[in-house]
């Protein structure tokens, strides 16, 4: 069991073909999880960024929570008042609305 001058000798020393072609399965990867994970992860963030800016008074909302309520108070860039229940109203971050189930025609101010 001796080792022959032959298996003695180390292997060659990888050429730039070798070092590439052990780097086309990891682009591969990338490659496949950009397409099928963070493009459509990303796109779904834009709806429902698109979403929340579009929120006005009289829409009915899903707050991430479960609670179903109508918005009663919609100013840009704050947080929204939903009334859930007859003269119950709470205050929701705009951030936390899931949903966004019937969208109202825009109410008059003027009264």
């Amino acid at each position: 069991m001796f080792v022959t001058p032959a298996f003695a000798q180390g292997a060659a020393a990888p050429s730039g073909m070798d070092f590439i072609s052990s780097f086309i399965p990891i682009i591969l990867l990338i490659a496949i999880f950009w397409f099928l994970i963070f493009r459509p992860q990303q796109k779904r963030m834009k709806s429902h960024q698109a979403m929340l800016a579009a929120v006005k008074r009289g829409d009915t909302v899903v707050t991430n929570g479960g609670v179903v309520g109508k918005v009663t108070k919609a100013v840009d860039g704050e947080d929204l008042e939903v009334e859930i229940a007859q003269g119950v109203k709470i205050k929701v971050v705009r951030t936390m609305i899931s949903d966004v189930r019937t969208k109202s025609e825009p109410v008059n101010d003027n009264k």
